[in-house]
């Protein structure tokens, strides 16, 4: 099977928030006709506007108080693969629909009472969404309830099945590696389905074929090219040869997933993402650790202002260990130590920051570990054009190991520290096993610091946010199948791997400060 790439990557739409006033006859007028000409309305009513009530198609109840309530989504194409019931803490209005026209979006349990909240009343070629929760930006934010809002904001929507996407694993690694994690999330997302697996060893298709039974083994990047059945194809190879097969894949008409970092130089970024707009296919980078259950709490205690304006983000990953003795250690495949774990962390800081940073110096250097040709420790520094800085640390060599996070903002530090020194479970020939996961794998202790006026600095223990499970791959689907945003965009990509090339060039140089375009 394939598909065409024509549905839009986000909704063309005009959000109108009503809730910080009435209407009066020229807007009511004007909103009608502007969701009639096929636009979509966003209506967040007040108790007692009447104009607000035929424009929703609904009347409306007294409100409910600001608590914890449990919104149920309606049985509609826009609640696929979302949570059915989901809890959202906000003031309250319920609706009784008097339009025949009006559809029930969701509802809320009353005392047992499941009352409408959410509403849609199609309008000539466009419609007008009516919700009863007025804390609308925690609507939007909502991991559940903001993207079921914006379907229902679609006039595009998608309202019959579509099949399930076939996706391929490039470069297949057994035993809890990255090719046996993402055959398993592919089989376990809602929306895709895997097909096959390609690799040059024989061996490792064995072992492919041993976890999932029922796929198709290719031997190289060009027969897998030729099979109609992927949709996907994840290249989960050393990077030195992501560039290559990703384009290959590309112009075969795959869509396209590339394990961490992207590739190797910003040049063959710039020609990934030229190809796959060229071939009208998506290319995403597997940078996983945005799912991470302690930088999700991170990143809502940032959004949410606690930390006020960040200006300072300091990462460190390491121990006192030998490097692994896989190709992750050898500069020549991995492109050097930066591209490895720090594919995740200055992904990390990019996301926050926005954008790729104006100056980049690395110190680089091996002190223990001279078997291998990658350094054993590295710094990385990051300056923006306003000032604000970065730094990544990652060392083989550090026997008291940092903390993961330290994030100063003007109203707060927060800081994760690693659990305590312990002996990692280590099976030859496996590696690091899944029932004790890598020390840089487990969620860390986050404690937020903030100056209050009355008391002083005050201290709060910050609980990790829950896992999301596949994340990454159920985004990649509902960007596929249904149009929704794509979480890892191929531009953010492109400017890590300009970091990690200008940091590994600093590092060879003897710490050479590199300014970035």
């Amino acid at each position: 099977m394939s598909i065409d790439h024509a549905l839009p990557t986000a909704p063309t739409m005009a959000d109108v928030d009503l809730s910080t006033g009435r209407l009066d006859t020229d807007s009511f007028g004007a909103l009608e006709a502007h969701a009639r000409g096929g636009a979509s309305v966003l209506l967040v009513p007040q108790p007692g506007d009447e104009l607000a009530e035929a424009l929703a198609g609904a009347h409306l109840a007294a409100p409910l108080p600001h608590t914890e309530w449990f919104v149920t989504l309606t049985a509609r194409p826009e609640a696929a693969r979302l949570d059915g019931e989901v809890p959202i803490a906000t003031p309250l209005l319920t609706f009784t629909p008097f339009d025949p026209d009006v559809e029930v979006a969701a509802t809320t349990s009353v005392r047992f009472d499941h009352r409408p909240t959410m509403l849609v009343r199609r309008v000539g070629a466009g419609r007008i969404v009516t919700i009863g929760m007025t804390a609308v930006d925690a609507v939007h934010a909502h991991a559940t309830l903001g993207p079921y809002l914006g379907r229902l904001l679609r006039n595009d929507f998608p309202t019959t099945p579509v099949d399930d996407l076939g996706v391929a694993v490039v470069g297949y690694g057994p035993f809890g590696g990255m090719g046996y994690l993402h055959g398993l999330a592919a089989t376990e997302t809602d929306g895709l389905a895997l097909v096959a697996a390609a690799d040059s060893s024989a061996d490792r298709l064995d072992a492919a074929r041993l976890d999932f039974p029922e796929l198709r083994a290719h031997d190289s990047g060009t027969s897998l090219s030729a099979d109609d059945s992927v949709d996907i194809a994840i290249v989960a190879t050393p990077p030195v040869h992501h560039a290559e097969l990703a384009l290959e894949l590309l112009r075969a008409g795959k869509h396209v997933v590339v394990e961490k970092p992207m590739c190797l130089t910003t040049a063959d970024a710039d020609a990934l993402i030229r190809t796959a707009n060229e071939m009208d296919r998506t290319i995403s980078v597997h940078q996983s650790r945005r799912w991470d259950t302690d930088w999700l709490a991170i990143r809502r205690l940032i959004d949410r202002g606690d930390l006020g304006g960040v200006f300072n983000i300091e990462t460190f990953v390491g121990g006192f260990e030998h490097p692994c003795r896989a190709w992750h250690s050898e500069d020549s495949i991995s492109g050097g130590a930066v591209y490895d774990w720090g594919s995740h962390h200055i992904d990390w800081i990019i996301q926050h920051y926005g954008t790729a940073p104006k100056k980049v110096l690395c110190s680089a250097h091996t002190q223990v570990w001279h078997d291998t040709t990658n350094v054993d420790q590295l710094s990385v520094w990051m300056q923006w054009a306003d000032g604000r800085e970065a730094t990544f640390r990652q060392s083989d060599v550090c026997a008291i190991r940092r903390p993961k996070f330290h994030i100063e903002g003007t109203l707060g530090t927060l800081e994760g520290c690693y659990e305590p020194l312990r002996q990692d479970s280590v099976v030859a020939g496996r590696g690091f096993q899944a029932d004790v996961s890598h020390h840089a794998e487990r969620p860390v202790d986050l404690v937020l610091a903030r100056y209050d006026g009355d008391h002083g600095l005050i201290e709060s223990h910050i609980t990790p946010a829950p896992h999301p499970g596949w994340g990454f791959h159920r985004n990649l689907a509902d960007h596929l199948l249904l149009g929704e945003p794509l979480a890892v965009r191929p531009e953010q990509s492109r400017d890590v791997v300009s970091v990690l090339e200008a940091a590994h060039r600093s590092g060879a140089n003897g710490g050479e400060l590199i300014e970035l375009p």
